[in-house]
């Protein structure tokens, strides 16, 4: 099968630190071409993942320019590749000179997704166009509008490292955005009441350096509060590996969390609130635990070691490994496919 990946130019695939969904792609595009298919990837210039790479020329997402100039990219690269299906995780708007066309196109949202393009999409592509999300949360309000499917996100899951048992004193990690919404003030109450230490990892966005100096900077001691920064996969594994439970006290509705499969990879527990698609990923008493209320997650971080680090790794082998992802995608593909060729009607 002759496939075209798409992602936004913005960060290289697979990324150096923070990029959830250039790894995703990275992951995509590797796992495809060892499995004999032939794999194009529209990204950042500097990109080095599996298939041939096509460098977009506009490196801004939010640039009109940049947009027309990346469709037009697009368009004269699919045609010399002759590609059979187009996989975009970028904008819609890099379609906007193949929707017309009859390839096959699928396009993964994992943000926030606009019904207006969706409805728009599906109309311009004349059902050419079909669509996909990393969880049901996120497509609840739009899988009417247009044909949709659904792959969760998953991890290269030979790159984390299981860990069958933690020592019992072994601290609480947050991993992510160092951020209001992601709750990492949350985690260091957490962390305090439930009289464990804890490690924070993640970038600090610039437009929130202001909020980490007033809401986390002070409470960073050294010792029961240590900040570690961006880490790497490696890094990752080794931190993950070694925590008694990964906290997700998010204040937002996250789509997928991807964080949530890299920490049960390794074996270890999460313990979030019921927001977005944390109950989809995390299996409530089997690798975590799920609760409405911040006191609620006080109480299960006391039972966390009632969580069987093997379940973790189980869920992550059954639905958000390398091959429970291509295997979904494929079989999308396949689909859709055979729906341009006339061979499958529903």
């Amino acid at each position: 099968m002759r496939i075209a990946l798409t992602v936004d130019p913005e960060l290289p695939v697979p990324p150096i630190l923070y990029g959830g969904i250039e790894r995703i792609v990275d992951m995509l595009a590797l796992g495809l071409v060892k499995r004999g298919h032939e794999v194009t990837v529209f990204a950042h210039p500097e990109s080095k993942t599996g298939g041939s790479l096509i460098a977009w020329p506009g490196q801004s997402s939010r640039s009109n320019l940049d947009t027309l100039l990346n469709a037009a990219v697009l368009a004269r690269g699919i045609a010399a590749r002759k590609c059979e299906i187009v996989h975009s995780f970028s904008r819609v708007a890099y379609m906007a000179l193949i929707l017309p066309l009859t390839i096959p196109k699928l396009m993964t949202y994992q943000r926030e997704i606009s019904a207006r393009s969706v409805r728009l999409g599906h109309s311009l592509s004349r059902g050419s166009l079909e669509f996909s999300g990393i969880s049901r949360w996120m497509a609840r309000d739009v899988k009417h509008l247009a044909r949709w499917h659904l792959v969760p996100n998953g991890v290269p899951i030979d790159v984390y490292d299981f860990a069958s048992a933690v020592a019992p004193d072994a601290p609480f990690v947050f991993l992510g955005r160092i951020e209001a919404i992601k709750g990492p003030h949350l985690a260091i109450e957490l962390a305090r009441r439930a009289g464990r230490r804890l490690i924070l990892a993640g970038n600090i966005p610039d437009e929130h350096r202001a909020w980490f100096a007033t809401h986390i900077a002070g409470h960073i001691d050294g010792d029961q509060v240590i900040y570690v920064g961006p880490v790497n996969d490696r890094q990752k594994s080794e931190l993950l590996g070694k925590a008694a439970a990964l906290l997700m006290p998010i204040l937002w509705d996250e789509p997928f969390g991807i964080v949530m499969a890299e920490a049960m990879a390794c074996g270890t527990p999460v313990l979030g609130l019921r927001r977005g698609a944390v109950p989809e990923v995390v299996e409530d008493g089997v690798t975590g635990f799920v609760v409405d209320t911040f006191d609620e997650l006080v109480i299960a971080a006391g039972r966390i070691e009632q969580i069987a680090r093997s379940a973790c790794r189980d869920r992550v082998k059954t639905f958000y490994s390398e091959p429970a992802v291509l295997d979904g995608y494929l079989e999308i593909y396949t689909e859709m496919i055979a729906r341009r060729d006339g061979r499958m009607t529903t």
